[in-house]
């Protein structure tokens, strides 16, 4: 199927998570959402309801980040963070996986917390979905294969390349590697140092569904009308 700017469009989380975000940032940042027809807004928690209120009545989801950048608050304080965030009419969550559980091969803990966010998420009033950041700059293959395959027997929707806060972002070897462990109706979020068009149809050919991305203006203006 052709690329064209509107399925591109779709397909990116148009991202501000910056800790020196303004309110008029969000604003700019919702108003470009609707502007280019970006499938979602991915912004701090403290930005939820303000996003929410801008993209009133337009086809632009809301999602917010749970655990960030780390991965390393406890459970309960993440399952805290989504429930407020469903509250606050958020309907995608990007949770970071607690990698050091991960890294202990204590499987079970990390594989718990991603199924309490699921729950809170899918039994939510609105529903919604669970992307799981495994940060893959920190993991060997092993690793982000294991990673993988507990987040998707814990029911989540997407695997998430990145935070974009570590050392690397979203590679064409990880998505690759993240297609051929996880079912094909799973997603897949590559996020994390994706600048150019060349760079986003490498990483979708790859196998990517989503793109999270604070230069979804620039990739677009790259595409032929």
């Amino acid at each position: 199927m052709k690329m064209t700017k509107k399925r591109m469009a779709g397909i990116i989380d148009h991202t501000l998570l910056k800790a020196t975000t303004t309110e008029q940032d969000i604003c700019n940042l919702c108003a470009d959402a609707m502007n280019y027809g970006f499938g979602c807004v991915c912004v701090n928690p403290a930005w939820v309801k303000k996003s929410v209120e801008e993209l009133a009545g337009s086809q632009t989801a809301v999602s917010t980040v749970v655990g960030f950048p780390l991965g390393a608050t406890t459970t309960s304080t993440k399952v805290a963070e989504a429930r407020e965030a469903l509250e606050n009419g958020c309907r995608e969550i990007d949770m970071v996986i607690n990698i050091g559980a991960l890294k202990s091969r204590n499987y079970g803990l990390v594989s718990d917390e991603i199924k309490a966010i699921v729950n809170t998420v899918v039994n939510h009033k609105t529903g919604g979905l669970v992307k799981a950041i495994i940060e893959t700059c920190y993991l060997n293959e092993q690793e982000k294969a294991t990673a993988c395959h507990i987040a998707q027997k814990a029911g989540a929707h997407f695997i998430k390349t990145s935070t974009g806060f570590g050392p690397a972002g979203a590679t064409t070897e990880d998505i690759l590697l993240i297609r051929s462990v996880i079912p094909q109706e799973m997603g897949i979020k590559a996020a994390g140092g994706i600048k150019t068009l060349e760079q986003a149809l490498t990483l979708i050919e790859a196998g990517a569904t989503r793109l999270g991305t604070s230069s979804g203006k620039a990739i677009l203006q790259e595409m032929d009308p």
